[in-house]
């Protein structure tokens, strides 16, 4: 039987390329993943708060598979309506289907904390209007942006075609000594490759949205397992 060690949910967005992608390339040995989808194909607040109206219908073909946890996988989307905004989203849709939800934003923000980091430098593929949503977001839940650096990007499907190596060079290229971690948020950039380089070229932890993600996913279905390629939070947390 697949999913023996655990079923996961996934809702991400229509255009998103790429989170399903990584997340298989990841799991641990008999854990499945299981996604459903909702419409989006701009990275804009308008489509953003659309799209979330119609979580709630893609959880319930999930809870049809019998997955233990849904994963509400938009970083974007569970951030846009300020502080507490994903904690609002997650229970709406957890009402609805009865199934424990997370959603990426939550992910983050644990992860953030577990790695005791305050002081963060953001890089994103947004626009500025959506940097400026993340940024107020972080920052109502008691973290420092130091520095949010976006490539404008609005079109979601141009998005999943970066290559990793767009996040390393931002990253490494937004670094300053103050900061206590290296934060790389949206789910349809491709990002798991390099964390381990950069955490080993700057020296700080490296957390992305899909690795948090993943991370916070399986604590939750009590699978805990190392992943060295995926960075400090899956060695030492």
């Amino acid at each position: 039987m697949y999913g023996w060690r655990g079923r996961l949910g996934l809702i991400v967005p229509s255009s998103n390329t790429t989170m399903e992608m990584e997340l298989h390339d990841y799991l641990p040995e008999g854990v499945s993943l299981h996604t459903a989808r909702v419409p989006l194909r701009n990275v804009t607040e308008e489509e953003l708060v659309k799209m979330n109206t119609l979580a709630v219908e893609s959880a319930r073909l999930l809870r049809d598979a019998g997955v233990e946890l849904i994963l509400y996988g938009c970083t974007s989307g569970s951030f846009i309506g300020g502080k507490d905004y994903e904690k609002k989203l997650e229970m709406e849709i957890e009402d609805e289907v009865n199934v424990p939800v997370i959603s990426t934003s939550t992910a983050v923000i644990e992860a953030l904390k577990m790695l005791d980091a305050r002081e963060i430098l953001v890089v994103t593929p947004y626009t500025d209007e959506i940097n400026q949503r993340e940024k107020e977001f972080l920052e109502a839940n008691e973290f420092t942006v130091l520095d949010i650096r976006g490539l404008g990007l609005e079109d979601n499907q141009a998005i999943g075609k970066l290559e990793p190596y767009t996040a390393y060079r931002l990253a490494k290229a937004s670094f300053t000594d103050e900061a206590e971690a290296i934060f790389i948020s949206c789910t349809n950039w491709r990002t798991f490759e390099i964390i381990e380089t950069l955490e080993k070229d700057l020296g700080v932890p490296v957390v992305t949205s899909n690795q948090a993600s993943l991370w916070l996913a399986l604590r939750e279905m009590d699978v805990m397992e190392r992943i060295p390629s995926l960075g400090r939070l899956f060695t030492e947390y």
